[in-house]
């Protein structure tokens, strides 16, 4: 059996539970597949980036009880750089899932310093990484010309079908005590997060009410796990209006439950939604959205999305995984 130790600093745990859940979900379908799978998770929201001081030497040691014939580290940054640079010359796997490629440039200058410093950090474990993986296209281009591409991977995180269904919008709407009259707007992003232009999703949404729609905007932040799929189940739209994303969970999550899609042209969600009857992409202002939004609103009905997502099922994107170990062994 081949034993995998995951290394990641984005996973769910009782003070953000539903924090890296794609994670998890990665987790879950290796194991479902038969794969042993020790996860070391380097809390750096509790502990802060001194986490990263000790992070060598906790890897050396899971190394060294658990044996694993590949260490794949969940995420890029300094953390990613800290371990690689820690475990040579063991096989490592490193999957880059957007801002620790692409940065973040629109917060204050100390922030910008430190997510440039962990571009390069990213830049740095790449080098060192036997296998790359990048869940898009996009992030593959932002990858230094010296990084070898034979050893690049695009290989988008997959989503649990069984759990992500279709389920009755009405029935949906009652469980949250949502009105089922009105045309209800998701938005999966952080009103703090200047990458996820929450200003700009509101005002798309604001703006329906002037071509008379009787839109609700609702930020989906801090919902339970348990209740996302009646979030999904019960929205009327999933908006996304991202500065820049690696391949956005939500979108794949909609789409499986069959929630029409209104994005920007970021990350893989134009290859997801691309000739889908119901689901369009965006231009980033106000006006287009809006427009985009009323299209759906006016279509009256969900989208025929579900059989697009199957090829990303936990099961499948796992199998894929388990090609990129055995390429590297």
């Amino acid at each position: 059996m081949m034993r995998i130790l995951v290394v990641t600093n984005t996973y769910p745990n009782p003070d953000t539970p539903g924090h890296g859940t794609f994670i998890e979900q990665q987790i879950k379908g290796l194991r479902t597949i038969g794969l042993e799978v020790e996860v070391l998770f380097l809390d750096r929201f509790r502990e802060g980036m001194g986490v990263y001081r000790n992070a060598g030497k906790r890897v050396l040691s899971c190394i060294e009880k658990f044996a694993p014939h590949v260490i794949h580290l969940m995420y890029g940054g300094v953390m990613a750089d800290v371990v690689t640079r820690a475990v040579a010359p063991h096989p490592t796997v490193v999957t880059f899932h957007g801002s620790d490629l692409l940065g973040e440039n629109l917060s204050g200058i100390c922030r910008k310093f430190i997510s440039r410093f962990g571009v390069y950090a990213s830049w740095r474990a790449a080098r060192r990484a036997r296998g790359i993986i990048v869940v898009s296209k996009v992030l593959e281009s932002a990858l230094p010309e010296c990084i070898d591409r034979s050893k690049v991977f695009i290989i988008p995180c997959g989503i649990d079908l069984d759990r992500f269904q279709v389920m009755d919008r009405k029935s949906s709407c009652e469980q949250l005590g949502w009105d089922c009259s009105s045309f209800h707007v998701l938005f999966n992003g952080n009103s703090k997060d200047p990458v996820k232009r929450p200003q700009l999703a509101r005002a798309a949404v604001l703006a329906l009410h002037e071509l008379g729609v009787r839109a609700e905007f609702h930020e989906m932040r801090g919902v339970p796990n348990a209740e996302v799929l009646n979030w999904l189940n019960a929205s009327d739209a999933v908006l996304l209006t991202s500065l820049h994303e690696g391949s956005p969970t939500i979108i794949k999550e909609a789409l499986a439950c069959n929630l029409p899609v209104v994005s920007v042209d970021v990350g893989d969600v134009r290859e997801r939604i691309e000739g889908i009857e119901g689901c369009y992409i965006a231009k980033p202002d106000v006006k287009n959205l809006s427009e985009k939004l009323n299209l759906v609103f006016r279509r009256g009905k969900r989208i025929d999305g579900r059989t697009r997502v199957q090829e990303l099922s936990l099961e499948n994107v796992a199998s894929r995984l388990v090609n990129l170990y055995e390429k590297i062994l």
